[in-house]
């Protein structure tokens, strides 16, 4: 019988390392500044003990080494921190500017991650690689996950096209039903972007309000119906300042997008170098199910990942896919009936849906959880 494996735990504060007391055995000790700490290393134990990004001064990188401690060192010189310990926040990346303004953080990296685009270099593809690693991390600090695989928070992710406008009848609903499963208990994760993704976001961070204040932000929002408007982040600034705390939910964007402006109506935001490893952990995480409103190439493309991630329950369990908006998916595109079509015979088949209705998708996502793959 093989020997239980040793988890490697994670210390990302300095109070939970000198709790450890002597020993940090199979610790990972992510992003700490021990230049003012006094720690009497030559005493503590280590083994399988990893130091990411750690401030330190030479004598104690030297005696951590002599003793077998794995050190990545602290990377200078770049607009982002590889090893962060947390998600994002619109505040962090935009400050008091806007997604023009070269100051703020999002175009600072969005630029330098441009500048590398195709270059090849490896020093920066290697950062740009931790960088994900940490935010993949960050967002299972958040969602939690159990030995089967299940989050312990009831994820949903909401798709659909970036170019939706605010003032199109998909934009309202979509928040509505982002509104009402957040109620609900559910975690609504979105892609980050603006459209039917902000409608997400906007409608879980306004979950508790009436229906009537939802749609009193959505009137604000109108009057810049477009990413592209000069004043689209200052509406939504605006719908913020009435409401400054909102209910959790998370976007996950990408800077491969990066010429998108932020939404902000996410209280946390997972941003990717990698445009593929951001959809994977999207879809991979959303084991509650999926909402798909109508979109282009991209919302199509992660509708076929997702059907074979259920076609082959890759992560354990099978996730119901809605597809919101019968004439788009069913008319006009057919993709509905393709999946149905490539679905039968497996699980999967029986918790795929298709509705106009907003009180019918939520109805269908708490009636079908996950089911075991």
């Amino acid at each position: 019988m093989p020997a239980p494996k040793k988890l490697i735990k994670e210390i990302k504060s300095v109070k939970d390392l000198l709790a450890q007391g002597n020993t940090l055995l199979n610790l990972t000790i992510q992003d700490l500044n021990f230049k003012k700490e006094k720690i009497d290393w030559k005493n503590i134990k280590l083994a399988n003990t990893t130091f990411l990004g750690c401030e330190m001064d030479d004598e104690t990188e030297s005696i951590l080494r002599q003793r077998g401690a794995i050190i990545y060192p602290k990377v200078v010189g770049l607009p982002y921190n590889p090893y962060r310990k947390s998600l994002y926040t619109w505040e962090e990346l935009i400050k008091e500017g806007d997604t023009k303004n070269a100051e703020i953080l999002d175009v600072k990296i969005y630029n330098h991650f441009m500048s590398f685009k195709n270059s090849g270099d490896i020093n920066e593809a290697l950062c740009e690689r931790i960088h994900d690693h940490a935010i993949d991390d960050a967002i299972y600090d958040i969602i939690g996950i159990d030995d089967d695989g299940m989050t312990q928070k009831k994820c949903v992710g909401v798709m659909g096209g970036h170019s939706v406008l605010r003032d199109d009848p998909a934009y309202e609903k979509t928040a509505m039903i982002a509104k009402s499963l957040t109620e609900k208990g559910y975690l609504i994760l979105s892609g980050g972007g603006p459209g039917i993704m902000e409608a997400a976001n906007l409608g879980a961070y306004l979950a508790g309000k009436t229906d009537a204040q939802l749609k009193e932000a959505v009137e604000i929002l109108k009057v810049a119906p477009r990413y592209q408007d000069e004043n689209y982040i200052v509406q939504s600034k605006k719908v913020i300042g009435m409401y400054p705390t909102g209910v959790e939910n998370i976007a996950i964007p990408t800077w491969f997008y990066g010429h998108e402006p932020l939404n902000i109506f996410a209280t946390s935001i997972a941003k990717y170098f990698s445009n593929a490893i951001r959809e994977d952990i999207l879809l991979a995480v959303a084991l509650h199910g999926i909402i798909y409103a109508p979109g282009s190439a991209g919302t199509v493309q992660e509708i076929f990942t997702d059907a074979a991630q259920d076609h082959y329950a890759s992560f354990g369990w099978v996730s119901p896919m809605i597809f919101f908006g019968k004439k788009f998916w069913s008319e006009d595109s057919k993709v509905y009936q393709l999946v149905q079509q490539l679905s039968t015979g497996f699980k999967y088949h029986d918790v795929l849906t298709i509705s106009d209705d907003v009180d019918e998708v939520v109805k269908f996502i708490v009636d079908h959880p996950p089911v075991k793959g």
